[in-house]
């Protein structure tokens, strides 16, 4: 117990001086919402994967894929191949050059200023206030959950404390405060989850003795019985059966729900605006491509293989053990690694959660605060001192909201990490990503049809997760209350387990090129010209 204190003071005193660092380097909006355009493509990277990376990847979908299996590396691949490589060569370099020719500093002001629409500004701005708390609320539950059991204390306790620590650099430090950290605090994962998974293998007899040992364990009747997955469920090392309920929760709620909201997160999008060339966005995507493999990679590998050393001890799999603790996937992580792991590492990793929490929570209540104090209620009357402020105060105002969520979730969803994330990622792929995509790569869209767009996705997520997709509309309960049942899609199909995202996103995406065709561009071409200015066809 005094080893881990005295590494957290350590480690919690490093961060304290880098985002001195970033308050010292912070002289104008520029500096305080996009670092000064001047990051090096190092700490951009490290600040990009560290915050797309949190405890709800680690810790929740950690514990989610120990229920569902080895199914979820396909996240993996996606988050990999969409996250970083589509969203650096084919959104980033298009992102930093209009960001530049229109001098935006956050994602809403961005789309504003590109479509002349200060309504899209500030929709946008709200849908991030409104509801990144609840991404935000999922990643702090993960690391406060973890910091509960490594170091014995009260949630409520360990909650509190770690979310005043974020809020102190992140409300004086800026971005500049935040990235620093994030380099640091992402270094740190990267080193943790590669002891993590040659302790795991080494623990359970090698590579292929662990698999064959997980490949038996779905083999074995009374293990297979508490596998704790819906219908479809085909083990551990295989894809859930074509169709199932299984295939559904995993393909659209954890791939696609996931996977392709990566591409419209605003936290990770206001990244690509901070360096000053595409040459550093090119340099930035191998360390991302790396570092995002070995930390969903390796949390997707080990959560399964938490399953063999939960049975061959307690004589269930993690997610029974997790039942039978009255908790649900994402205490499976934190168990797993109190029970098998070895003092030392615990502290280590302890570190590694801490870490992966603060890098992603500072992100966000900064996107929080600056869609606050920039795109709801900045104004071109206030000078650069009375936006910050503004912006500082609507991040305190988020960091009160996520408190309480963090506090009110648990109690709502077991699965509360993994459901909460998943949310927020399917909301801004459907409302913003055709969007951005228009705003990007289509001269001649018009305002109207980004609008529409914009609005069905929006809309059309709400209505699904309101009244059909049964994780969300059995807990609201306003389905019930208007209808007198939990969801509205019929019995017996899997209608009820079609993730919001598959059916917002696609009616987003028809709308908007069925309105771009009709509505002729409203925008004065030398605007159009001037944001399209050194960008290529």
């Amino acid at each position: 117990m005094t080893v881990q204190v005295i590494v957290i003071v350590v480690y919690l005193a490093i961060v304290a001086y880098l985002g001195y660092l970033g308050f010292r380097n912070t002289k104008n909006a520029t500096d305080y919402l996009v670092g000064g355009r001047k990051i090096n493509p190092m700490v951009m990277a490290l600040s990009y994967g560290a915050t797309f990376i949190s405890t709800s990847a680690i810790v929740g979908f950690g514990g989610v894929a120990a229920q569902f299996g080895a199914s979820l590396l396909w996240l993996t691949f996606a988050n990999i191949f969409l996250g970083i490589f589509i969203a650096f060569v084919f959104f980033g370099k298009r992102t930093r050059r209009m960001g530049h020719n229109i001098n935006a500093h956050t994602f809403p002001e961005l789309m504003g200023k590109r479509y002349k629409s200060k309504f899209i500004q500030k929709f946008s701005g709200l849908v991030i206030f409104l509801f990144m708390p609840l991404y935000t609320a999922a990643v702090m539950i993960g690391a406060s959950r973890f910091i509960e059991t490594q170091l014995n204390i009260n949630y409520d306790v360990a909650l509190f404390a770690f979310s005043i620590i974020i809020a102190i650099y992140v409300f004086f430090g800026g971005l500049k405060g935040v990235m620093y950290s994030d380099a640091f605090q992402g270094t740190i994962m990267f080193v943790g989850m590669i002891i993590l998974l040659f302790s795991v293998y080494n623990g359970l007899g090698g590579v292929t003795e662990a698999h064959i040992k997980l490949g038996e364990l779905f083999a074995n009747p009374e293990a297979a019985g508490m596998a704790m997955a819906p219908p479809g469920f085909a083990g551990w090392l295989n894809m859930p059966t074509g169709g199932s309920i299984s295939a559904w929760i995993v393909i659209s709620s954890l791939v696609m729900g996931v996977g392709i909201g990566v591409l419209a997160q605003p936290q990770l999008i206001v990244r690509f605006m901070t360096v000053k060339s595409d040459r550093e966005l090119n340099r930035a995507i191998p360390i991302g491509g790396l570092f995002i493999l070995m930390m969903t990679g390796v949390a997707f590998i080990v959560g399964p293989l938490s399953n063999v050393y939960f049975f061959e001890k307690f004589g269930m799999t993690a997610m029974a053990y997790a039942q039978s603790l009255g908790s649900g996937s994402g205490a499976i992580i934190p168990a797993f690694l109190n029970n098998f792991m070895p003092e030392w590492f615990s502290t280590v990793f302890l570190v590694v959660i801490i870490a992966a929490g603060m890098s992603t929570i500072s992100s966000q209540f900064h996107a929080i605060g600056t869609a606050v104090g920039r795109d709801l209620f900045g104004s071109k009357k206030n000078d650069d001192k009375q936006n910050m402020l503004l912006s500082r105060i609507g991040m305190l105002v988020a960091i009160v909201v996520t408190i309480l969520l963090a506090y009110l979730l648990p109690t709502i969803w077991n699965d509360s990490i993994a459901i909460a994330t998943g949310l927020f990622f399917g909301i801004c792929a459907a409302a913003f990503l055709p969007m951005y995509i228009g705003a990007l790569y289509f001269k001649k869209i018009s305002r109207k049809a980004a609008v529409t767009g914009m609005l069905t996705g929006f809309s059309a997520s709400m209505l699904w997760m309101l009244f059909f997709h049964s994780k969300e509309s059995a807990v609201i309960k306003l389905c019930d209350l208007i209808f007198g049942k939990s969801s509205l899609a019929p019995a017996g199909t899997i209608i009820a387990f079609i993730d919001p995202i598959v059916i917002a996103l696609s009616l987003s995406i028809i709308v908007t090129i069925i309105a771009g065709k009709l509505i002729k561009s409203d925008l004065p071409e030398e605007h159009v010209e001037e944001c399209f200015e050194g960008i290529g066809k």
